[in-house]
């Protein structure tokens, strides 16, 4: 929930909170590819969430880093490393994330996937 100056509000219902911090822009396809690919540095992961900026990849981590759903792993080398992986809480959403798979991949094998529901709201939006 947000107040009218952008900051966050506590909201009285814990799943309220939760479905706000997961379902801002990019955050799934965020974890996403942590949980599915493993720890990585953020270039690498900049590539595997295409289309997402440097700047809102950084906030999202941050924000993720602050829900103790991402770990950050600083090396202090010359360039500095830096990994970015899920935490032991992050693995009860990954069960989930798991489901949605199997769900996107049973949908994508009968016609019914996403990409059919893409092409039928596109379809409502001309007529």
């Amino acid at each position: 929930m947000r107040t009218q100056k952008g900051k966050a509000k506590d909201s009285p219902c814990k799943m309220g909170g939760l479905l706000e911090l997961l379902t801002r822009p990019w955050t799934m396809h965020i974890l996403w590819a942590l949980s599915h690919d493993g720890p990585m540095r953020f270039g690498v992961l900049r590539q595997q969430v295409q289309g997402i900026s440097s700047r809102v990849l950084t906030e999202r981590l941050r924000t993720l880093e602050g829900a103790g759903f991402v770990f950050r792993h600083y090396e202090q080398t010359i360039p500095p490393c830096v990994t970015y992986g899920i935490t032991d809480r992050m693995k009860d959403i990954q069960k989930v994330l798991a489901q949605l798979e199997g769900l996107a991949r049973k949908w994508g094998e009968s016609g019914t996937g996403i990409a059919a529901v893409r092409g039928n709201s596109a379809q409502r939006a001309t007529v």
